[in-house]
C-alpha cells in the first residue's frame, strides 16, 4: 500500500499568539464537529477532517495514464497559537473498475485506482511534482490553510515576515515484518521539501502523517531562523535596527522547538536518525546561540551609545 500527503506550514497572520478559545474558533471548519486540543507540551489544536472528492489521473514518473477516484482527507492545525498548518493524506490502493460515489465517500482518505497500480512509479511521480491535469494535493492543502489565514479573528499584523513552506511525502510499507522506518529528505527549493518514507507494516497512516506534520513544523522553524540569520549577516544596520530584526524570532518562535513531542513512539527512531544527519537540532541551537550573542552585542553597543549621548549633552561634555 502507498500513502501520500502534503503539509503546508506558515506563520498565522496575527500580531499575538491565539489563546485556546480563539484557536478553536479559527479551526471550526466543519459545523457540528469538535476541534481537538491539547495544552501539553504546548497549545496544539486540530480541526475536523475536510473531505475532497477527486476523480483524476494520477502522477507517474514514467508518464503512465492511471486514473484514481476517492476522497482526500485534509485537516488544519495550529501549534502554540502561532503556527498554522494544513495537512492532506490519501492511501492509494489498486482497483479494477469505477464504483459509485457512495462507495468512495464511505471510505474517506482512500483513493482507488481504475487499472493496475505501480506504487513505486506513482510515488516517484508524486514527489517530482504534479502536472496541471493530475492529482494535485498542493491545491487542496493550500486552500485549507488559506481558509484558516482568512479568519476574521486574525488582525493581519504578524510580528515578522516568514514564507510558507511545503512538505510533500510518500510512504511505502517495507515487507519485512521487523523492519524499522527510514526517511530520505530532499530540499527541492527554499520552500519545498520532499520526503520518501519506508515504514513497517504496523505503522498506521495517520501516525505517519503526524510524523510528517511534525517534521514540516520544525523544518519551517529552522527555515525562518536561517533566513533571519542570513539577512542579519548580509546587512550592516544600526544596533537598534539589528535588535529589532532579531528579537521577534526569540520572543515568538523559540519555545515552539519541540521535535518529536507529538510523534508516535514507533516512529521516533526516524526522527532520531534525522537528528543525526542532517542534525536539525544542532543547526537550530547554533543559530539560536548566534542570535542571542548578536542581541547581547547589539544591546551593549546601544547602551554605550546612549551613555555617550548623555555624557555629551551634560554641561562641559565633549
Amino acid at each position: 500500500m502507498l500513502t501520500m500527503g502534503e503539509v503546508h506550514t506558515g506563520l498565522l497572520q496575527n500580531s499575538t499568539a491565539l489563546v485556546q478559545e480563539q484557536t478553536c474558533e479559527v479551526l471550526n471548519l466543519v459545523q457540528g464537529e469538535d476541534v481537538l486540543t491539547s495544552r501539553r507540551p504546548s497549545l496544539y489544536a486540530v480541526s475536523p477532517d475536510l473531505r475532497t472528492g477527486v476523480d483524476c489521473w494520477l502522477p507517474s514518473a514514467r508518464n503512465r495514464q492511471l486514473r484514481g477516484v476517492g476522497a482526500v482527507v485534509t485537516r488544519a492545525i495550529v501549534t502554540g497559537g502561532r503556527i498554522g498548518q494544513a495537512s492532506s493524506i490519501v492511501q492509494v490502493v489498486g482497483g479494477t473498475r469505477r464504483r459509485p460515489w457512495s462507495h468512495y465517500l464511505a471510505n474517506p482518505g482512500v483513493l482507488e485506482t481504475v487499472g493496475q497500480l505501480d506504487p513505486t512509479d506513482l510515488a516517484a511521480g508524486f514527489r517530482q511534482g504534479s502536472a496541471a491535469d493530475v492529482l494535485n494535493l498542493e491545491a487542496i492543502t493550500g486552500r485549507t490553510l488559506d481558509i484558516v489565514q482568512m479568519s476574521d479573528l486574525l488582525d493581519r499584523r504578524p510580528p515578522l515576515r516568514a514564507a510558507r513552506t511545503r512538505l510533500r511525502w510518500t510512504a511505502q510499507v517495507d515487507p519485512e515484518p521487523d523492519a524499522t522506518g527510514r526517511a530520505t529528505v530532499t530540499v527541492e527549493s527554499p520552500t519545498l521539501r520532499t520526503v520518501e518514507l519506508v515504514v513497517s507494516p504496523q505503522d498506521v497512516p495517520t501516525a505517519v502523517a503526524g510524523l510528517c506534520e511534525d517534521l514540516a513544523l520544525h523544518d519551517w522553524l529552522l527555515t525562518v531562523l536561517s533566513a533571519v540569520v542570513e539577512t542579519a549577516v548580509a546587512r550592516s544596520v544600526p544596533a537598534q535596527q539589528h535588535i529589532d530584526q532579531l528579537r521577534p524570532v526569540l520572543e515568538h518562535l523559540l519555545h515552539l522547538w519541540l521535535p518529536g513531542a507529538r510523534v508516535d513512539p514507533r516512529l521516533l527512531p526516524i526522527w532520531e536518525r534525522l537528528e543525526e544527519v542532517p542534525g536539525f537540532s544542532r543547526q537550530w541551537t547554533s543559530s539560536v546561540n548566534w542570535i542571542r550573542d548578536q542581541l547581547t552585542v547589539g544591546t551593549t553597543a546601544l547602551v554605550r551609545e546612549l551613555a555617550d549621548r548623555a555624557a555629551a549633552s551634560r554641561p562641559g561634555g565633549a
